[in-house]
């Protein structure tokens, strides 16, 4: 057999450059945060603020089937009055390629702090939840997650 030699047209070596390039992007991002990453990303929304246990209620199941599809239903305790409100709800996982899942926006005109939602989880995980209230206190919880089949390709 004879074999021939073909070069590539510029088009398909901007092409393979191109896949290459986004290859190199996502591959750090393909890597799963950790403990130390979500502490990092709650400090940079708070700095060094001190967080209380107490007033939210996180409920997500503590042994998930299926990584896919994990629900997640999240009340804090409030008054939801003009002087007396949650701001923000921030939910973070340590297992996840990115830390932060979700974030809530809350006003007085809510009338109750609660959000349910579903997320996909790689792996068995904490679940980190940060309530803002409007007069600046934080309060946290925090949940582990054991996931039997993972959503995020695991």
């Amino acid at each position: 057999m004879n074999f021939k030699q073909v070069e590539p047209t510029r088009r398909e070596a901007l092409t393979l450059a191109a896949v290459a390039g986004l290859a190199a992007f996502l591959a750090p991002k393909m890597l799963l945060a950790d403990e130390a990453a979500v502490a990092a990303e709650i400090k940079k929304l708070y700095g060094d603020k001190k967080m209380e246990s107490g007033k939210v209620k996180l409920d997500v199941p503590e042994i998930a089937e299926n990584g896919l599809v994990v629900p997640i239903n999240i009340e804090v305790e409030s008054p939801m009055t003009d002087s007396d409100y949650v701001k923000a709800v921030h939910v973070f996982a340590d297992g996840n390629p990115l830390p932060g899942v979700v974030s809530y926006k809350f006003t007085p005109a809510c009338g109750k702090a609660s959000a349910s939602t579903r997320m996909r989880l790689a792996q068995t995980q904490n679940i980190v939840c940060i309530a803002e209230m409007s007069n600046g206190n934080l309060h946290m919880a925090k949940s582990n997650v054991k996931v039997t089949i993972g959503g995020c390709g695991g």
